[in-house]
């Protein structure tokens, strides 16, 4: 199998990379097939997924099986100031990478986000609730859903939320390093979501591509949070001292509308492939004692 990762360069494009070179995630290791396939992974200085002449060229030479599109504009602020590269981004890419797919046969996995939804619901959203996006940036992903399903036939819709991992910028890393300069923090505690490990979404992407199971997914950790649970137990899990203070979503004033409930129920995943996602606890726990220890295989791609 041969696998284009766009985007390469971010959070899940480095653990999809990781994976697959190492044959192995932390839930378990990945099939032979996975294990032997050969990744191409380019990030927008070699492939700008809004030139649609440029992703026609690359992907008719490459030919791929399978193009996983982890390229987006993902900074939801910076969407509200700059909304024609947000669209470019985020729809028109996707969009691109739709066409040339079906013209050459690949299948296509578009990672999109829980901020589709409104954020008005009480309880976990399933891949058929209604989406209502109040952002530029949710709005934006959500077209790209669209597109996807428009020009592609073998799609593989994954709406996850809350992501981090062991490279770039992330919520984890800014409260681990906020909890070493301050002794006071204070987090938003009305907004409730799912936190999610990269490395968790990237296996289970490497198992959908295996198959003909095509469609939306929801794939995010099990159980939720607020952000201020979320940020007390990895100031907890690194042993700092900083005190972590609940604020409300009006104390701490964003250019973008946050969806106040956006906790996803991976139903889809359940009833194909199987969800074998960590407990949002299991996995950060993971995931901090791995960086502390200096094991987080950051280094891990070329």
């Amino acid at each position: 199998m041969k696998i284009l990762i766009t985007g390469c360069n971010g959070q899940l494009g480095n653990e999809l990379q990781n994976i697959t070179k190492s044959g192995k995630a932390e839930i378990d290791e990945v099939s032979e097939n996975i294990r032997k396939s050969e990744v191409i992974a380019l990030d927008v200085d070699k492939l700008d997924i809004t030139n649609l002449t440029q992703v026609k060229e690359i992907l008719n030479d490459v030919r791929p099986d399978v193009v996983i599109n982890c390229a987006a504009a993902t900074n939801v602020d910076g969407c509200e100031g700059n909304k024609d590269f947000a669209f470019r981004v985020n729809s028109i890419g996707p969009r691109n990478l739709a066409i040339i797919c079906e013209e050459i046969g690949a299948k296509l996995v578009q990672v999109s986000t829980d901020y589709v939804f409104s954020g008005d619901s009480n309880k976990p959203l399933t891949e058929y609730d209604l989406t209502a996006p109040y952002s530029v940036y949710g709005k934006t992903k959500l077209l790209g859903e669209q597109y996807v399903q428009q020009f592609c036939l073998k799609y593989f819709i994954v709406r996850t939320a809350w992501l981090y991992g062991y490279i770039g910028k992330n919520f984890v890393y800014t409260m681990m390093r906020l909890g070493k300069e301050k002794d006071i923090i204070k987090v938003v505690d009305d907004q409730r979501g799912s936190p999610t490990h990269a490395n968790d979404l990237a296996y289970h992407i490497l198992k959908l591509i295996e198959t003909e199971e095509y469609g939306i997914y929801h794939c995010t950790g099990k159980g939720e949070c607020t952000w201020h649970e979320f940020a007390k137990m990895i100031i907890e899990l690194c042993g700092e001292k900083c005190e972590v203070k609940p604020c409300t979503s009006e104390e701490y004033i964003t250019p973008a509308k946050r969806p106040e409930y956006s906790s996803l129920d991976n139903m889809m995943l359940r009833s194909t492939v199987g969800d074998e996602m960590r407990d949002w606890k299991e996995a950060i726990k993971s995931f901090i004692e791995k960086v502390m220890k200096g094991d987080s295989h950051q280094e891990g791609v070329e």
